[in-house]
């Protein structure tokens, strides 16, 4: 199966939208409430998608999955020495793919790219949820503490690709 992520662009901004609210809606549907869709219009993320923060994986052309990748979060990462890291948000995937390994191919893309930039670490946060946290460690992060941010408390993880695998 090819996966290809690329840099999302003005065309992209519903298809992002859509898969973001998909996502929302999904974990709605099962009592695990992750984002607020107001968060997630095309509106809201316009600026992040042509402001080069967001990209979309694509499967025989057709986009199933999305991802934020900053080089920077002094929100949830105030501690990390600038220019070291750099970070994942929002990582969806479309339900039709789900199980696929979209996922995975997308946090692979991640840890490369943020090798080629010359960052050491990627790192990202999340909701304190078994099955989410899995799914960051199966696939190489290790997690590294909890925050409280405003109201929520999150996992926050990291995972060094100078010595991934």
């Amino acid at each position: 199966m090819q996966i290809d992520v690329i840099q999302a662009e003005d065309n992209d901004i519903e298809g992002v939208s859509d898969i973001l609210n998909e996502a929302a809606r999904y974990l709605d549907s099962i009592g695990q409430t992750l984002w607020q869709c107001d968060e997630l219009s095309t509106d809201a993320i316009a600026n992040d998608v042509r402001a080069g923060l967001y990209f979309v994986a694509r499967l025989g052309g057709k986009t199933v999955g999305t991802l934020r990748f900053q080089l920077e979060d002094t929100l949830f990462w105030p501690d990390v020495p600038a220019g070291s890291s750099a970070y994942l948000h929002r990582l969806a995937v479309v339900r039709e793919v789900a199980g696929m390994g979209v996922s995975s191919r997308l946090l692979d893309w991640a840890k490369v790219r943020t090798r080629d930039i010359g960052r050491k670490f990627l790192r990202l946060d999340c909701e304190l949820r078994p099955k989410l946290c899995a799914i960051y460690e199966k696939n190489g992060f290790r997690k590294h503490s909890e925050r409280q941010v405003g109201p929520y408390c999150v996992a926050r993880y990291e995972c060094d690709v100078e010595n991934d695998e």
